[in-house]
């Protein structure tokens, strides 16, 4: 039972204001269903293996589903994120998602596209596209297919950016329309050219290295087992997912 991971008193009261209403029956309780929907997330277990102790496992599914259907797991982690209060910097950068063979496998039928799964050098994947403030934590996600460019997800999540001094990014986000845009928005850009550029871009090196802090994220991410390897077929279930890890291990 001590292994088991329950939420607190505390971190319910911050994820309660983002509960759906509950209509006529009244729902079964909030902490054990959502502590084994993060327990399955985070040790990558399938639905029918949840711990006793977390009640039947077709409920623990079910409120799963629907609400990472209703969008609810992503609102906690914007609204939590929201509190950010940051000033100065702000981090974007994107990784790889491997795909299960159980979330691509109707792909050939009717339905299979908009999956959001597509096909790299290392197999079939789904691209995880982030923007994080000074501390690496993450304030927007977005997810795409694997063989999507950066400057898709950097078009994604460009008007969410907060009004900030500084954006660094890598050589995947080097584009003139990119950084015409952050200057619009009133925001420096510190990201390295492309090598194909005629005119080497200037940028602050110093500054630039504490874009490892995203990729610090990243990993936190990827320790969950359900987020690192995508086992759901329907992609806003698993945005849910790495939504949930975002909010777990960042924002309670």
């Amino acid at each position: 039972m001590s292994d088991l991971f329950w939420l607190t008193d505390a971190q319910m009261a911050k994820l309660s204001p983002f509960f759906p209403k509950s209509h006529g029956k009244a729902r079964v309780d909030d902490r054990r269903v959502l502590s084994g929907i993060i327990f399955i997330n985070r040790n990558g277990l399938r639905w029918r293996d949840a711990p006793e102790a977390y009640g039947p496992h077709k409920t623990l599914y079910s409120r799963w589903k629907r609400w990472s259907e209703k969008g609810i797991f992503g609102r906690m982690m914007i609204g939590l994120a929201a509190e950010h209060g940051e000033k100065q910097t702000v981090m974007i950068d994107a990784t790889y998602l491997k795909a299960h063979r159980t979330a691509t496998s109707m792909a050939a039928k009717k339905g299979g596209r908009g999956r959001l799964i597509g096909r790299t050098k290392g197999g079939m994947n789904t691209k995880l596209h982030a923007v994080c403030d000074s501390l690496g934590r993450p304030i927007d996600l977005f997810v795409t297919a694997g063989q999507v460019s950066d400057y898709i997800g950097a078009r994604a999540l460009l008007s969410g950016l907060p009004n900030v001094e500084w954006l660094l990014g890598d050589r995947g986000c080097d584009a003139d329309w990119f950084r015409e845009a952050l200057q619009d928005k009133g925001i420096r850009a510190c990201i390295p050219g492309r090598k194909q550029r005629k005119t080497p871009a200037k940028y602050d090196k110093r500054r630039y290295k504490r874009r490892n802090r995203i990729e610090i994220m990243f990993g936190r991410l990827k320790d969950w087992r359900r987020v690192a390897t995508r086992y759901d077929r329907c992609p806003k279930v698993f945005l849910s997912a790495v939504a949930l890890a975002a909010v777990v291990i960042y924002w309670l």
